[in-house]
């Protein structure tokens, strides 16, 4: 085991902030989930994710867990627009709390 292996990321959760279409997928503006301790997806009791919405917000958020530089385009752009063009479905990525992880504790 590695001595002193921690580090820090972001808890983030993603809103429904507008739909600009129609909503196929049953989302409402509001809906959200968040992403807790580098790999747990949270939804709310109950509630559902489309995952083509989910799909178009995956790849940022391994980036915006993280600390970047203020001229990085990451660290202000934080809108998402689902592919679905019937939809338009918008997301919001927020930065929560930080968390201290371990190394040893992940693969």
């Amino acid at each position: 085991m590695t001595e002193n292996a921690t580090f820090s990321l972001y808890d983030l959760r993603v809103t429904v902030t507008e739909i600009r279409g129609r909503s196929v997928c049953g989302m409402n503006v509001g809906d959200w989930f968040e992403l807790r301790h580098s790999s747990q997806l949270v939804l709310p009791e109950g509630k559902h994710f489309c995952i083509y919405a989910l799909g178009a917000v995956l790849p940022l958020l391994a980036a915006k867990q993280r600390e970047l530089d203020k001229n990085d385009w990451l660290a202000s752009d934080n809108t998402v627009v689902c592919p679905d063009p019937e939809e338009g479905l918008v997301m919001r990525i927020e930065r929560l709390g930080k968390v201290e992880l371990d190394k040893n504790d992940l693969t």
